[in-house]
């Protein structure tokens, strides 16, 4: 038996199975709400508040009750307030008649700002794929070799091509048509001087690929000339499987817990990505056929979910992939719509928890080329972890959790349009300034109220803050002896920080930062620096030359804030460096060169990985490391700052 369910504001209505929740049925329905946690009922970003009442415009009556009862999970999430108003969590509220849902604007899920660019890197171009233009000698009575050997004859005679091996089947089919068609000249497309694997027409001079990294959060897409080795467009996406969870465990736990749910996830990326494919190739004035080689990175758990690979070895000891080689598959065989015949690169492995990504960002940065001791930091919700220099490389990764991408905090949420991103907060009058996403300026006074929650680099920067300002304290703990408005307990008595107030969001609500939220943070910090600080001890040096922050959270990272707080071990600010999306650039360079396919498939198998959490210490070092900036570590690059924070 169905009922129909009705989201309001979008308008999307449709016919709901009896018994699915109301997360369910907005993802059915197109939906977009907010659910960090993928539906493990912890995050209580999911609110919406059912309207009671008969709905003339819609032909049904609406009734809280015609959800299924309030559950535990939800008492613990929402106030009493929220309860009386009929707000109930998505992912726990069961349909069992029809239904009118309004979703509030801090549970609509927002198109999040998505960095794209990384920064300009020198190669030599030689890509796995090249085009060869030939004219062949038309076939007559007195000459009837077949055209594939005709072509295979062409290429080796003019470009010495000695290692052909075969031609795929979908273009064995249409290559006579061709040939004859355009007057037996034509150019060859070969992927690694062994296989032919289209065939067209005429000169084609530039052939095209493809370089994507697949982020938990986001996808990022890179379309570049094979020949030239120039990237024209650029795109990105939300990746699609974040409906099913925004870290990696919740989509890991929802493939073991929903049947079929490996599949889904899969389908979920492999589309998202063709239709990158298609935007990119029409804005290009090309066809999806006319990509004939891709580049894959992601982390491991992207790379089985996206393979079809069952990742639920990979949350049991010893964390062992089914793979780490790169790989090569047939576009075909992964439901890529590219060229029939090309294939899918999937660059290697470093670890059960250190993925392609990671291996993308070394190919990029080169620690492995430096004299000077580099510290490589890829932050994200797992954070990975790279420290060395030519002689050796260690690697590591840390469970950072979701807060540092907004999820877990309070008024948490990605990086988009009405997000706090940049705060400073007067020392004296402890009142803050922020500026919001979309917006050039600093918010004032006056200015349209847009404010709606705090994405990553805003949560860093107002916890940085209010330590540098003296409400909290090295421990973390609120000072309650500030007589200040803004410094207050909340609806469940615990101490809270007004950034905003509800005059200048647009929620109609205060903005908070709350003392879970602080604690959050600390714990996300402290796991990525004892990762760096395993590493920097096992290679016997105390501080690093250079530290590296890649990928969209690190660009956006104040780099004052991170080591204010202990995100990142003592370093002179000027040799902290943000380098955009090295996984992007790592995956274009591997497009366009077989050697830097061949070097990432070196380092991998080079860098030592370090399992940090069995070291015997762990627990100790990081409730140590808790503290800002750190219990009894010395930050002398920061000294002067934190020699001012009020006693």
């Amino acid at each position: 038996m169905g009922h129909t369910v009705i989201f309001q504001p979008s308008g999307r209505r449709g016919e709901v199975e009896n018994g699915k929740t109301l997360l369910e049925a907005a993802r059915e329905l197109g939906v977009d709400i907010e659910s960090p946690c993928g539906a493990a009922k912890v995050c209580g970003k999911c609110k919406v508040q059912v309207q009671e009442g008969f709905f003339e415009k819609f032909g049904i009556e609406s009734k809280a009750t015609h959800l299924s009862p309030l559950i535990e999970e939800e008492k613990d999430e929402l106030y009493a307030e929220e309860i009386n108003k009929n707000l109930r969590l998505a992912c726990c509220a069961m349909v069992e008649g029809n239904v009118l849902a309004f979703v509030p604007e801090e549970s609509r899920g927002a198109q999040q700002v998505i960095l794209e660019t990384g920064r300009e890197r020198e190669l030599s171009i030689d890509p796995t794929v090249q085009n060869y233009y030939i004219e062949l000698t038309p076939a007559t009575l007195d000459d009837q070799t077949d055209d594939y050997m005709r072509i295979r004859n062409a290429l080796m005679e003019k470009y010495e091509l000695t290692n052909l091996q075969h031609i795929d089947y979908p273009v064995a089919i249409d290559v006579q048509e061709i040939v004859r068609s355009s007057d037996w000249k034509v150019t060859v497309s070969v992927w690694n001087d062994k296989e032919i694997i289209k065939v067209s027409p005429g000169l084609v001079e530039d052939p095209w690929g493809i370089a994507i990294d697949i982020g938990s959060t986001t996808v990022a897409a890179y379309l570049c000339n094979l020949r030239t080795g120039e990237s024209t467009i650029k795109r990105s996406m939300m990746n699609p499987q974040i409906t099913y969870g925004e870290d990696v465990l919740s989509r890991v736990t929802y493939t073991m817990m929903n049947e079929g749910g490996q599949v889904t996830l899969s389908e979920a990326v492999v589309d998202g990505l063709n239709s990158l494919v298609e935007k990119m190739a029409e804005e290009a004035g090309l066809t999806p056929e006319d990509i004939l080689d891709m580049v894959l990175v992601g982390n491991t758990a992207m790379h089985h979910l996206m393979l079809g690979i069952d990742p639920k070895y990979m949350g049991r000891a010893p964390f062992a992939p089914a793979f780490k080689t790169k790989m090569d598959f047939k576009a075909r065989d992964l439901g890529i719509k590219i060229n029939k015949a090309s294939y899918v690169h999937w660059l290697p492995i470093e670890a059960g928890f250190v993925g392609a990504d990671n291996v993308s960002v070394l190919i990029a940065e080169e620690p492995y080329k430096q004299d000077k001791m580099m510290l490589v930091i890829d932050i994200g919700t797992n954070g990975e972890i790279v420290f060395g220099n030519n002689e050796r490389l260690f690697s590591t990764s840390c469970a950072t959790g979701p807060a540092l991408e907004g999820a877990q905090i309070k008024f948490g949420m990605r990086a988009a349009p009405g997000a706090v991103e940049w705060v400073k907060i007067d020392p004296e009058t402890k009142e803050p300034q922020f500026k919001l996403i979309g917006q050039e300026d600093w918010f004032k006074e006056g200015d349209e109220p847009e404010s709606k929650g705090v994405c990553g680099s805003g949560i860093i920067d107002v916890i940085a803050e209010m330590f540098k300002a003296g409400i909290i304290d090295k421990s973390g703990r609120f000072n309650q002896k500030l007589d200040n408005p803004r410094i207050r307990k909340g609806e469940d008595g615990k101490m809270e920080y007004v950034l905003c107030y509800a005059k200048e969001t647009s929620i109609g609500k205060d903005v908070t930062i709350t003392q879970g939220d602080v604690r959050a943070i600390q714990l996300a910090k402290s796991a990525l620096y004892c990762g760096a600080e395993y590493l920097m001890e096992k290679w016997g040096v105390k501080k690093p030359d250079r530290i590296v922050l890649a990928g969209a959270f690190g660009s956006y990272i104040n780099r004052e804030s991170a080591m204010v707080m202990g995100m990142v071990p003592d370093c002179n600010l000027e040799n902290v460096e943000a380098v955009g999306n090295a996984a992007g650039d790592g995956a274009k360079l591997a497009l366009l060169s077989k050697a830097k396919r061949q070097e990432a498939e070196d380092v991998a198998r080079d860098v030592k990985f370090i399992e940090t959490a069995t070291e015997p210490d762990f627990q100790m070092r990081f409730a140590a490391a808790m503290a800002f900036p750190h219990k009894s570590h010395a930050f002398p690059s920061i000294q002067h700052i934190l020699d001012k924070i009020p006693k």
